[in-house]
């Protein structure tokens, strides 16, 4: 036993399953550094001393290596939401994103999008009128099932059938989950993929009906001015957590990035950046 509290062990745990496949080491440069920036190598060979040394080989392709990243990501949070069961009670689970065109549609606050598709393929006038943008299959998810009465009743009489006969919350008002929190992963973030979370975020405000899901983003970019352009600003993402924060912090002062020092500062005092290690809690809020 190491004496170290569970979150502790279990970002750990987590830092050594990318270490094994998704975050290599190839001819001395990290997988999730540009190539072509000599900052980012740098910054990402820091963290990555920090962290103990990567498997050698070839880094994963692009896709690969980003499908690699939420399977680990969703372990974590597999691993670690469940502790806190006693903050937020339910019947959760986590998984990676599944489904095919409208993979939003199965749970409640979005199953109106299943009509909407459906309409749209039998009516091209109306698809190119709609677009595409409500199509969102996430990359991993938390989501709750609803209650049988029987448990929500478990301390006293508190609903029959002629109350609280709409809330999805009951299983006999409705069988579809509850999107709790969608949680695009991002190895890295290159311009393309920094505004795609994005995107798919609005679409999560602007075509629910019903309760906001959380939507963050996780990300393991060591450029600071790359997670700027994701998590500055509100409106559409909670927050973005990176996969190792303090070893971020302590290459860039090694390093003595004073810039990149003060990006991280506002994006951290303002709210917009958090460690791994953080996200489980601020999704039992």
């Amino acid at each position: 036993m190491t004496g170290e509290v569970f979150f502790a062990e279990a970002r750990r745990r987590f830092h050594t399953a990318l270490r094994v496949s998704v975050l290599r080491s190839e001819r001395g440069i990290p997988s999730n550094a540009d190539r072509h920036s000599r900052a980012s190598r740098n910054i990402a060979s820091g963290i990555l001393e920090r962290l103990g040394a990567a498997d050698g080989g070839e880094r994963l392709a692009g896709q690969e290596a980003g499908s690699k990243f939420e399977e680990i990501c969703k372990e974590y949070l597999e691993e670690v939401f469940p502790k806190l069961s006693h903050l937020r009670p339910g019947q959760w689970e986590v998984s990676k994103g599944v489904g095919g065109r409208a993979a939003i549609a199965q749970f409640d606050q979005y199953e109106h999008l299943a009509a909407l598709d459906a309409a749209s393929r039998e009516n091209p006038a109306l698809a190119a009128a709609l677009g595409s943008d409500y199509l969102i299959k996430p990359d991993v998810v938390i989501l709750r099932h609803p209650e049988a009465d029987a448990n929500i009743n478990l301390r006293g009489a508190l609903v029959d059938q002629t109350q609280a006969l709409f809330t999805p919350m009951r299983r006999n008002n409705s069988q579809s989950p509850i999107l709790h929190a969608s949680v695009p992963c991002k190895w890295t973030l290159r311009s393309d993929r920094a505004q795609n979370a994005r995107s798919e975020a609005l679409n999560l405000v602007r075509n629910r009906k019903g309760r906001l899901p959380h939507v963050v983003v996780v990300t393991g970019e060591p450029m600071p001015s790359r997670i700027a352009s994701i998590a500055l600003g509100t409106g559409d993402i909670d927050c973005v957590y990176h996969f190792a924060l303090d070893e971020l912090i302590a290459s860039i002062v090694d390093l003595g990035l004073e810039d990149a020092k003060d990006s991280l500062d506002t994006m951290i005092q303002g709210k917009r950046l958090r460690d791994i290690s953080d996200l489980p809690l601020d999704l039992a809020v």
